[in-house]
C-alpha cells in the first residue's frame, strides 16, 4: 500500500532563523512557524482562534537562503515532510521531536527594504503559450496576425541578489 507524507503551511515566522553549519560545511535552519485557525463559537458567538507552531527545518541552499532573507514576521509557504527524532536532554531523559524537512519554500507577503516598489509588467510569468513557429515557411502565421512587439519590462531598479 502507498503512503504519503506531506506538509504544506502557510505562516508567519514567530522568531529570526537560526542558521548553523554542519561538521562537512552544509547549512542548516531552524525556523518556527506560525498558523492561526479562527472561528465563531456556535454557542456563544464570540470570535474564536487557535494558534499553532510548527518547527521548520531548511538543509543545505536552502538553508542558506531561508538564513539570509527571512525575518520575524516573514509570511511563507512551505512544503515538506514530517519526521520525528528520538534525542536525550541535558538529564538524560530520552525524549521526540516531531518537525517539518522542507522542500520548498516560498516567500509571500511584500517585499519590505528590499528596494521593490516600481510596478510590474501584468503578464510577466504569465503562463500563456508561445507562439507557434510554422517549420514550412507558409503562411500559417499571417493566417493568425502577425504577433505584436512588446518592450522587454525595465528591471535595471531590481538590483537585489535573490537566487529564486
Amino acid at each position: 500500500m502507498a503512503s504519503v507524507n506531506k506538509v504544506i503551511i502557510v505562516g508567519n515566522l514567530g522568531r529570526d532563523p537560526e542558521t548553523r553549519y554542519m561538521p562537512n560545511g552544509d547549512a542548516v535552519t531552524n525556523i518556527a512557524v506560525a498558523t492561526t485557525e479562527s472561528w465563531k463559537d456556535k454557542n456563544t458567538g464570540e470570535k474564536k482562534e487557535l494558534t499553532e507552531w510548527h518547527r521548520i527545518t531548511f538543509y543545505r541552499k536552502l538553508a542558506e537562503i531561508a538564513g539570509q532573507y527571512l525575518k520575524k514576521g516573514s509570511q511563507i509557504y512551505v512544503e515538506g515532510r514530517l519526521q520525528t527524532r528520538k534525542w536525550t536532554d541535558k538529564d538524560g531523559v530520552e525524549r521526540y521531536t516531531t518537525e517539518i524537512i522542507a522542500d520548498t519554500m516560498q516567500m509571500l507577503g511584500s517585499r519590505q527594504g528590499m528596494g521593490g516598489g516600481a510596478p510590474m509588467d501584468d503578464e510577466y510569468g504569465s503562463s500563456a503559450p508561445a507562439p507557434r513557429q510554422s517549420a514550412g515557411g507558409g503562411n500559417a502565421g499571417a493566417a493568425r496576425g502577425a504577433p505584436q512587439q512588446r518592450p522587454a519590462p525595465n528591471f535595471s531598479d531590481m538590483d537585489d541578489d535573490i537566487p529564486f
